[in-house]
C-alpha cells in the first residue's frame, strides 16, 4: 500500500492534471481565436461518407450513415451524418417528368462531391449552392431537392454537436448558413433558442472550471463546481461539458474515499462513496473506486481478523475482543468473524471450550488423565417445585430463579471404581468406609440396606466385590471431597464437587419438566431406576416404582449404560444419587441465586441430589433433594466432579 505522502502527491498531480484538461477544452471551445485558430476556416467535423456512383443520387451515403447509426461514441459525439441520418426526417419529393440532363446531373455529381468532403454551405462551390443551381435548370429533379434537404439536415446536426460542446462561433457560422436553405425556418428558430441557452451557461462553465481548480468540488453546498454544473444541466440539459465536468466532480469525490482507505478511515470512506454515488449513480469509476474499497477493506479486515486470533491462542481475550471490534467496524459482514466471535464468547465463558464438548484433562505429574467432563452451557432456571406441585416438600421450597453466568464442566458420569481406585493408590488416602469401618450394603433376604463393618468402597451394592466400570459407592462426602482436591493437585485445574444449583441445572439439561426426560413414565430405558417390571436375583419386586418400567437392573449398573440428558450427561437422574458440596438447609430461603454453593462453615450434614438404583418416582424428580451427614458411606451414594473453567 502506497504511504501517505505518495497517496497525496498522486491525488494532487492527478486532479491538477483533469483540471488542466478540462480548463483547456473548455477554452479551446469558448475563445479558439485564442488558439490562432479561426473559426470561420476551420474544417467542419463533418466526415466523408464516401463517393456515390454517378448517377446513383445520395442513397450509398444514407446507406453507409444508417449503418453506423447504433455505433461509436454517444450520438453527440458521432459524426454529424450519423446524426442527421437518425434524426432527419423523409424528403418530400416532388414527382419527375423527365430525366436529369446531363449538365444537370454534372452538377449533382460536383454537389454530391461538395457534401461528401464537408462544403455544405456559403460559396459557389458548396453542395448547397450546387443543388440550388440544378434546381433552377430542372426544378422537378427529386436528387436535386434530396440533396439540399441532406444538406440542411447535416447542418442542424453540426450546429446541434457545436452547441452541445460550448462552440458558439462555430455554431453560429452554421447558422447563417441554414438560413440562406428553403424550408429552414423551423430548425433555425429552434437552433437560435439553443444558442441563447448556451451564451447564458458559458460563463457559468467558466466559474465552475474555476471553483475545480480551486478544489471547491462539491463543497461548500450552494458554491461549489458540482452546484454550477447542475444549475447548467438545468437549463441546458445535454451540455456535454457541464457532464464532464460532474464525472470531474466524481472523481475529486472518489479520490478522497482512497485516501481514507489509506488512512484506515473505512467508515469516512463509506461516506465519500455514498457522496459519489449521489453525484451519478453507476459510472464505471464509481464502481471500479468502489471495487477498490472493498478489496482494500476486506485485505485489512482480514489482517486485524489474523491477529484477532493470534492473540485468542495466546490467552489475550481482552486484545482479541478488541481487534474483533476493529474488525466490525471495518466490515461487519466479513467471512470468518461469526465464527470469532463465537470462539470469543466461549473464551470468556466457557475457557475456549464450546458447550457440549468433551474433554479430558491429562495429569501433569504422573501418567493418566482425570475424567472426561462435558461443558455445561451458561444460563437461568427455576430451581425447586413450582407451587402448584402436589408432590412438592418443603425442603424444595420456594421455587426461585438461579443464573449459571459462568461456564463450568461437569464429570460426564459418576466416578467409577478403577478411577476412585487409581486415586487411593496414588495419594495414600484412607477412605471413610475403611477409616471409620464399614458401610452399608443391600440385603437380598429383607430387601432393605443394612451395615455391614466390612463393606468398603471397593464393594457393590451387595457387598461383592465391583466392576472396574461400576459407580464407586459407600463414599462419604469427605471422600468425594478428597478425590476433587487430588484431581486438583493433579491437573493443575480446579476441581471440586458441583454446587446444589449446578447440579439441578445440569439435572434438568433445559428441561422445566418433572423428570428431565418428560412428565411420567418413561417410554424407554432412560436411566437405571426402579421399575416395576424389575427384579432381583430372588425374584423380589419393588412397592413403589414406575409403573412398566424396565432397565434390566437390579442394583448400580455400568456407567454411561443408558441416555444422556439434553446436556450430554450419564446416570445424572438414576443409578447412585450424588454428592453435592452445599451443606444442608430445610428450605431455600435464603439461597443463593447465582448458582454458587450455599455453605456454613462447619456443617455436617450435606446435600444429595439425583434418583438413584432404589428410589422412588417421586425421588427422582428433578426438583427433589435430601440431606445426609457427611459421614454417611451407602450403596446407593456416589459422585461427581466439575471443573471450573
Amino acid at each position: 500500500m502506497p504511504n501517505n505522502a505518495n497517496l497525496q502527491r498522486q491525488r494532487f498531480l492527478g486532479g491538477a492534471l483533469g483540471v488542466i484538461v478540462l480548463g483547456f477544452a473548455l477554452t479551446y471551445h469558448f475563445f479558439p481565436r485564442l488558439f490562432h485558430v479561426d473559426p470561420t476556416q476551420a474544417p467542419r467535423r463533418s466526415m466523408s461518407l464516401g463517393t456515390a456512383a454517378p448517377g446513383s443520387g445520395l442513397q450509398p451515403e444514407r446507406a453507409t450513415a444508417i449503418s453506423e447509426l447504433n455505433a461509436g461514441p454517444p450520438l453527440t459525439l458521432a459524426p454529424a451524418a450519423v446524426i442527421a441520418a437518425r434524426n432527419s426526417a423523409k424528403a418530400d419529393l416532388p414527382k419527375q417528368l423527365s430525366a436529369d440532363p446531363p449538365e444537370v446531373v454534372a452538377l449533382l455529381d460536383k454537389a454530391t462531391r461538395a457534401l461528401h468532403a464537408g462544403a455544405l454551405a456559403g460559396g459557389e462551390d458548396s453542395a448547397a449552392a450546387l443543388f440550388e443551381q440544378a434546381l433552377k435548370q430542372k426544378p422537378d429533379s427529386r436528387r436535386a431537392v434530396q440533396g439540399l434537404f441532406d444538406v440542411r439536415a447535416r447542418l442542424v446536426a453540426e450546429i446541434d454537436q457545436d452547441i452541445a460542446v460550448g462552440d458558439v462561433d462555430a455554431a453560429h457560422d452554421l447558422l447563417d448558413a441554414l438560413r440562406t436553405l428553403p424550408n429552414a425556418e423551423a430548425e433555425v428558430a429552434q437552433l437560435e433558442t439553443g444558442l441563447q441557452t448556451l451564451e447564458k451557461v458559458r460563463p457559468m462553465l467558466a466559474r465552475a472550471a474555476g471553483l475545480l481548480q480551486q478544489g471547491k468540488a462539491d463543497r461548500p453546498d450552494g458554491g461549489s463546481a458540482l452546484d454550477l454544473y447542475r444549475d447548467v444541466q438545468k437549463l441546458d440539459p445535454q451540455n456535454a461539458v457541464a457532464e464532464q465536468g460532474i464525472l470531474q466532480v466524481q472523481r475529486a469525490v472518489l479520490d478522497r474515499a482512497l485516501a481514507a482507505v489509506a488512512q484506515n478511515d473505512f467508515a469516512g470512506a463509506d461516506g465519500e462513496l455514498a457522496r459519489a454515488q449521489q453525484i451519478r449513480p453507476g459510472t464505471q469509476q464509481m464502481r471500479d473506486v468502489h471495487q477498490r474499497v472493498d478489496d482494500m477493506r476486506e485485505q485489512r479486515a482480514r489482517g486485524i481478523l489474523a491477529q484477532a486470533h493470534t492473540a485468542l491462542d495466546a490467552g489475550n481475550v481482552t486484545l482479541a475482543i478488541k481487534l474483533a471490534g476493529q474488525v466490525r467496524a471495518i466490515d461487519p459482514d466479513l467471512t470468518g468473524l461469526p465464527a470469532l466471535d463465537e470462539q470469543l464468547v466461549n473464551a470468556r465463558l466457557y475457557a475456549s471450550y464450546k458447550p457440549g464438548q468433551a474433554f479430558a484433562d491429562h495429569y501433569v505429574d504422573l501418567q493418566g488423565k482425570a475424567p472426561t467432563m462435558v461443558v455445561i452451557p451458561t444460563g437461568s432456571f427455576m430451581m425447586g417445585a413450582p407451587a402448584g406441585d402436589s408432590d412438592r416438600l418443603a425442603s424444595s421450597q420456594p421455587q426461585h430463579a438461579v443464573t449459571i453466568a459462568t461456564g463450568f464442566a461437569m464429570a460426564r458420569s459418576a466416578v467409577t471404581v478403577v478411577q476412585f481406585r487409581e486415586f487411593v493408590r496414588a495419594s495414600g488416602y484412607v477412605p471413610d468406609s475403611i477409616r471409620l469401618g464399614g458401610a452399608s450394603v443391600y440385603d437380598e433376604r429383607s430387601g432393605v440396606l443394612r451395615d455391614d463393618s466390612t463393606a468398603t468402597w471397593e464393594d457393590d451394592y451387595a457387598g461383592r466385590k465391583a466392576d472396574d466400570n461400576l459407580p464407586v459407592v459407600n463414599v462419604s462426602w469427605a471422600d468425594a471431597t478428597a478425590y476433587a482436591a487430588w484431581l486438583q493437585q493433579r491437573t493443575g485445574k480446579t476441581y471440586r464437587l458441583p454446587s446444589e444449583a449446578e447440579f439441578e441445572y445440569a439435572l434438568r439439561g433445559g428441561t422445566k419438566t418433572r423428570y428431565w426426560w418428560g412428565d411420567g413414565v418413561p417410554s424407554h430405558p432412560v436411566e437405571n431406576l426402579t421399575g416395576s417390571a424389575d427384579r432381583s436375583r430372588s425374584g423380589r419386586r419393588w412397592s413403589n416404582a414406575f409403573r412398566g418400567y424396565r432397565d434390566g437392573h437390579w442394583g448400580p449398573a455400568p456407567v454411561m449404560s443408558f441416555a444422556a440428558n439434553p446436556f450430554g450427561l450419564f446416570d445424572i437422574d438414576g443409578n447412585v444419587s450424588e454428592w453435592v458440596v452445599d451443606c444442608w438447609h430445610d428450605s431455600y430461603l435464603r439461597a443463593p441465586t447465582d448458582g454458587s454453593a450455599w455453605v456454613n462453615p462447619g456443617c455436617r450434614a450435606h446435600v444429595l441430589r439425583g434418583g438413584s438404583w432404589g428410589s422412588s418416582p417421586e425421588q427422582v424428580e428433578s426438583a427433589y433433594r435430601q440431606g445426609a451427614n457427611g459421614d454417611a458411606r451407602s450403596a446407593r451414594v456416589g459422585f461427581r466432579v466439575v471443573r471450573e473453567l
